[in-house]
This record gives C-alpha cells, sequence and structure tokens, in this order.
C-alpha cells in the first residue's frame, strides 16, 4: 500500500512504473511463445508429461462438463424462449432463430465457457501453493522449487485449460442449436431444411473461422495469463501482497478485447 501511495506521489516514478507495466506484458507474450513451441514439440510428450496432461483435462474438463453443459443449457432455454416471444410479438418471429444463433452460440458461450475455466482456475489458486509460505524453507528455496514445479506442470496445465474452454464450447453451442431447433420446429423433422439453410447463412465461412480463432483466443488467454502471473511473481517476490488469483483482471481485460475485436470484425 506505501509504495502504491509513493507512485501517486512521485510522477518521477511514472516512467520506470510504465517500463515495468510493458515489461510484464512483454514476458506474458514471451512465455505464451515458448509454451506454444513446446507444445507442439513432439519431444515434450513423453510418458510423464502425458499422464500429467491427461489428469489435468480430466480434472479441469470432464469432471465439469456435464454441470457446466447442463447449466448453460438451463440458461440458454430460458434466453431462447424469451427471443421468441418478444420476435413474436412483434411480428419478427423469421428473425428469431437467426438471433438466437448470434447471440448465444456466436458470442455468449465461448465467453461464458472461457469465464468458467478462468473461475475455476482462481477458486483453485492458493498463496502457499506458490512457496510463499512453507515452513522450514528460506524464501529463495520455496521460490525456486514453486519456479520448477510450475515449469513442469505449465505444459500439461496450458493444454487442459485450453482444451477446456475449446470442448465447453463446442459441446455446449451442439446443444443450443438443438434447443433452438426444438423450441422453434418442435420435434418434427418438417424444418430441417428451413433450419439448416438459417444456420448455415449464419455460419459463413468467415464467420466460422473467426468463431474457431475466437474460442482458441480465449483458450490460450485463460492458459497462459495466470500461469505467466505466478512465473513473475517467483521472479519478483518481493511483489507479492495478493491471496487471489494473480492476472485476474488482465485476463477479464484480454478477454474482453478479444470479444471487442470480434464483434467489430463481424459488424462493423
Amino acid at each position: 500500500m506505501r509504495r502504491t501511495l509513493d507512485l501517486y506521489a512521485r510522477p518521477s516514478l511514472w516512467g520506470l512504473a510504465f517500463l515495468r507495466y510493458l515489461r510484464s506484458w512483454w514476458y506474458m507474450v514471451h512465455l505464451g511463445a515458448v509454451a506454444i513451441v513446446m507444445a507442439l514439440s513432439p519431444s515434450t510428450y513423453n510418458r510423464e508429461n502425458r499422464l500429467s496432461a491427461a489428469r489435468y483435462i480430466y480434472a479441469s474438463t470432464w469432471q465439469v462438463l456435464p454441470w457446466f453443459a447442463l447449466a448453460s443449457a438451463l440458461i440458454s432455454l430460458v434466453i431462447i424462449r424469451i427471443v421468441l416471444v418478444t420476435a413474436k410479438s412483434y411480428g419478427l418471429s423469421h428473425f428469431a432463430l437467426e438471433m438466437v444463433v448470434r447471440v448465444l452460440v456466436l458470442e455468449l458461450i465461448p465467453l461464458s465457457a472461457a469465464m468458467f475455466v478462468a473461475l475455476r482456475a482462481s477458486m483453485a489458486f492458493d498463496a502457499s501453493a506458490l512457496g510463499l509460505a512453507r515452513a522450514g524453507m528460506s524464501p529463495q528455496a520455496a521460490n525456486d522449487e514453486a519456479l520448477r514445479r510450475l515449469r513442469r506442470d505449465m505444459v500439461p496445465q496450458l493444454l487442459a485449460n485450453a482444451f477446456g474452454v475449446l470442448s465447453m464450447a463446442m459441446v455446449t453451442s451442439t446443444i443450443v442449436l438443438v434447443l433452438a431447433y426444438v423450441n422453434v420446429y418442435g420435434l418434427l423433422p418438417w424444418g430441417l431444411s428451413d433450419y439448416t439453410r438459417t444456420v448455415g447463412r449464419v455460419f459463413s465461412p468467415t464467420v466460422t473461422a473467426g468463431f474457431v480463432l475466437k474460442t482458441v483466443f480465449f483458450g490460450l488467454a485463460v492458459a497462459l495469463i495466470p500461469t505467466a502471473a505466478i512465473l513473475e511473481l517467483q521472479r519478483y517476490p518481493r511483489r507479492v501482497n495478493v491471496t487471489v488469483q494473480p492476472g485476474a483482471l488482465r485476463l477479464l481485460f484480454v478477454l474482453l478485447v478479444i470479444e471487442a475485436a470480434s464483434l467489430a470484425l463481424k459488424y462493423i
């Protein structure tokens, strides 16, 4: 707190703070590039890393995917009914299905999947896991041990978090598309031709590529930013004064920037 007050009280330190801020962002980008190269390298996937990645994927995806899909389906069902009733009251029923697909499938579901994975990661964060409160170890030894453990688990965690966002977004989007058809046309198959034509008009090649890229970027952001923030805390232990997930605000900012960029490219 005192360092923050000194920073605001002394404008001469603003330049140093800005350079430190830029260095923090550069460290995150550099770590992301290294992690992606490691993830694409066949030598990374030895037996130990494969088992570790499988455990992380099971814990971050399979254990929560049914509950996330169920909760998302219930909320989406309510939104679909509201959109259909509102569109019908204004005589715009023929636009209701396209609106549901654009709003829910293209925008809300990928963002909610990324936020859910990020929230799950933040709830699992414990400051003692950084080696900062470990009894019987010096601060430097605790930091070295935490850094070694994070390096060992970094790639499996990155793969698991990115896979979690992708799988949750894809599975939930499929469920919502089925719910949208049932709500608009019922259980009869006579509306399939009109339904596929409407959905195909929404999912043009450009929009589909943008949807996939946005989901991939969401997964990379959720996987990378908290890990980079934790590793940066190991390099600068004097800055550790938080008990929440490191990098949470930066992650939220990046997710909003990705979503805003996606909207701008599609509709502006």
